[in-house]
């Protein structure tokens, strides 16, 4: 459809082990990303979240009712009825990507380290390039610069 940068779709499907859980929150088969695929794709993933964080802002000044909220696909919460954010989820998630924390902007993507082990390549909305990873167990707490790479 456009929204990623040419190469980015080349990434490979592979079976997620050694994790917590897969985009879809299951473990099975899901596309991984090299760093230049993620950095080529984050025009469009940025644009994702703004829209996610705008519908969450929108839902937010709504209405505070802690009870009409649902854990999303990061286990960060989210309406219960979120259409719209919904909407934003599903389209990364079609890629790959899980939307960690809406109001963050949080991003991972999964990748392959060269022992054949996955990671996440890890992003926050308003950074200019990916940067950090994390190994799935270590979670945000333990993002790790890319200059010292998994192995």
């Amino acid at each position: 459809m456009g929204r990623l940068a040419a190469g980015a779709r080349a990434g490979q499907i592979c079976r997620v082990e050694n994790d917590e859980e897969g985009p879809d929150g299951e473990a099975g088969d899901v596309r991984t990303w090299t760093v230049d695929e993620a950095n080529a794709a984050l025009g469009w993933v940025a644009e994702v979240v703004a829209r996610a964080q705008a519908s969450w802002d929108d839902y937010r000044s709504r209405t505070t009712r802690r009870n009409r909220l649902v854990r999303q696909n990061g286990h960060g919460l989210v309406p219960a009825d979120p259409a719209p954010i919904q909407s934003c989820i599903d389209e990364l998630s079609a890629e790959g990507i899980v939307l960690r924390d809406i109001a963050k902007g949080l991003i991972d993507f999964p990748a392959r380290a060269p022992s054949g082990r996955i990671y996440w390549l890890c992003w926050l909305a308003g950074e200019d390039a990916v940067t950090w990873w994390h190994w799935p167990e270590d979670g945000f707490a333990g993002r790790t610069p890319l200059s010292d790479p998994p192995a």
